[in-house]
């Protein structure tokens, strides 16, 4: 039978009661995937950039069915964000294992920005014996450029490869792909550096990594910049160090030119071998708010995750199971036991002695002096602290906005004394891009509700005036997302809902908006300031969110 994606042209021949799986299989913000096999479970790593813990980790059976199992960098002696700029901290992890234990690279990005000249790109490595830890202390490797891999070779040795920044004036910015050896004892650098690729015609050569096939070096890059020009190319060599010929076909991977398919921005990706010798390609995407709109479309979920099925002949160059390059909605999956798994509880109750694993917090790790479960049992606890601009100490808990049509919805409880003590319920971007529907206190009125909103860092109240709420012990807060815009509303008994003008243009919560470099995607976040810097608390009973579309 044939196959359809809905209203998109990309279509696969396959035979009936084959299983496909339906791409993206990570929604929402999961960018930079590597992917991993150990015995019959799957892993991929992506870029978590200002978001704490650091690198989010989910685990398949199948190929189809994901879950969020970890994220390994919990605590600040392996990352410490404080003060990172937008888009900062982690980019491009790479997780891996060579038959004893773990392996995880990442860059933690301290200095960078959209036409700077330098970027401060550390390299760390920890290991565990389990993916689920404990993991270890950070060994610092090296600073030159980001997207480190780490290649296990057949012979014992191990290389790191990453892309090399060249800050110097006319010199071209993406220098190429280097590699050094890691001892394996140490885990220490040893050796000379060599530039092993400088890339091919598309440019923005980055997000190298290294595979053994058929007595052939397979280097898989991204190229052409992570946006709409994005691909990922092929090159192979019969030895470690090169030369490299680029594949016949190249690229691999892109939607480039097809404003059809609904996958765009498709590059920076790694491949994986099914225990029954099936290949597959994981990819970044994204998926525009207006489908077919090229180069000026909107990605407000972010860059996303998607799988590809190659067909990889012996001693051959791989190509995409369903011909050309451009990648497909549905693919076929593996010939493996079918492994989903149970689905989350859309309503957190706070009842847990831990935050849920969707929640992360924003630079910095939860602890006791600015977030507690236990001092109200039931209540999740936000002690208000800096102003939603801050690069460093904010009370704030977020998880992704994962489908274009959702709502999320809250109740606070929250006595604040003066203007200066805020708490609510926040469609959130980055510091300078986010609407925040906050209860607050007013000299004259009370307590009131507002709408504060910064776009592109430009701070404006678009609500005539304060909502007087004086007298209410609780109320109920809500944002839904009607895929091109979003709206707040409230209630007093979670029944009968107030809904507020005017309506956000989702769009402005997009990487494409955000500053034109910017990589991560909406969050809806619940937080608390206190500027006066008493710590004034604010709780939340509970956070529902739901998926689809509802008026």
């Amino acid at each position: 039978m044939t196959v359809y994606s809905s209203t998109f042209q990309d279509v696969q021949v396959v035979k009936s009661g084959v299983t496909l799986i339906e791409n993206p299989i990570l929604a929402g913000f999961n960018p930079d995937p590597s992917i991993l096999r150990v015995g019959e479970d799957y892993y991929i790593a992506t870029s978590t950039f200002e978001w704490f813990p650091g690198v989010q980790i989910h685990h398949s059976r199948d190929l189809v069915n994901w879950r969020l199992l970890t994220r390994p960098l919990d605590r600040l002696s392996q990352l410490d964000m404080r003060g990172n700029g937008n888009s900062g901290g982690i980019w491009a992890p790479c997780l891996s294992h060579d038959g004893t234990q773990f392996y995880l690279i990442y860059t933690d990005v301290k200095g960078w920005g959209v036409g700077e000249t330098f970027k401060d790109t550390h390299n760390y490595l920890v290991t565990a014996p389990s993916i689920e830890g404990p993991w270890s202390e950070p060994i610092y490797l090296h600073s030159s450029g980001f997207d480190p891999s780490l290649f296990h070779d057949m012979d014992g040795r191990k290389y790191l490869v990453n892309m090399l920044w060249d800050h110097r004036a006319k010199h071209n910015s993406f220098a190429g792909i280097v590699l050094q050896e890691l001892d394996s004892s140490t885990l220490a650098l040893k050796g000379p550096v060599h530039t092993i690729f400088t890339g091919t015609e598309l440019g923005v050569v980055e997000g190298a990594h290294l595979y053994q096939k058929d007595g052939w070096y397979y280097l898989l890059t991204a190229e052409g910049g992570t946006s709409y020009q994005h691909a990922a190319s092929l090159a192979r060599s019969r030895d470690v160090l090169g030369l490299y010929e680029i594949h016949p076909q190249n690229p691999l991977l892109s939607s480039l030119g097809h404003p059809e398919v609904l996958l765009q921005k498709s590059g920076h990706g790694s491949l994986v071998e099914t225990q029954t010798n099936e290949w597959y390609l994981v990819h970044l995407c994204g998926r525009p708010l207006i489908p077919g709109v090229m180069d000026h479309g909107f990605c407000n979920l972010g860059r996303e995750t998607g799988i590809q099925r190659l067909d990889w002949p012996e001693g051959g160059w791989p190509t995409l199971a369903g011909g050309g390059n451009t990648p497909l909605s549905k693919v076929v999956a593996p010939q493996l036991p079918a492994h989903p798994w149970p689905t989350p509880n859309p309503r957190d109750d706070f009842d847990a002695p831990e935050l849920a694993l969707e929640w992360q917090s924003l630079r910095v790790p939860v602890d006791s002096s600015w977030l507690s479960l236990e001092q109200r049992p039931g209540f999740l606890r936000l002690m208000g602290r800096e102003s939603p601009l801050s690069k460093h100490r904010q009370s704030l808990v977020a998880r992704r906005l994962q489908a274009f049509e959702a709502e999320a919805t809250t109740c606070l409880e929250f006595e604040p004394q003066h203007f200066q003590q805020m708490a609510g319920l926040m469609a959130f971007y980055d510091t300078h891009h986010w609407t925040y529907l906050r209860v607050s206190r007013d000299e004259v009125l009370g307590k009131t509700l507002n709408i504060l909103c910064s776009d592109a860092g430009v701070y404006t109240e678009p609500l005539e005036r304060e909502i007087t709420i004086e007298g209410w012990q609780k109320v109920y807060l809500k944002v839904q997302f009607q895929r091109h815009t979003y709206r707040f509303g409230y209630s007093p008994d979670g029944e009968n809902w107030s809904w507020l003008e005017p309506k956000f243009e989702s769009y402005k919560l997009s990487d494409d908006y955000c500053g034109g470099l910017a990589f991560t995607g909406t969050f809806i976040a619940l937080c608390a300031q206190d500027l006066a810097g008493t710590r004034h608390h604010a709780d939340f009973d509970f956070f529902e969110y739901l998926e689809g579309v509802r008026e």
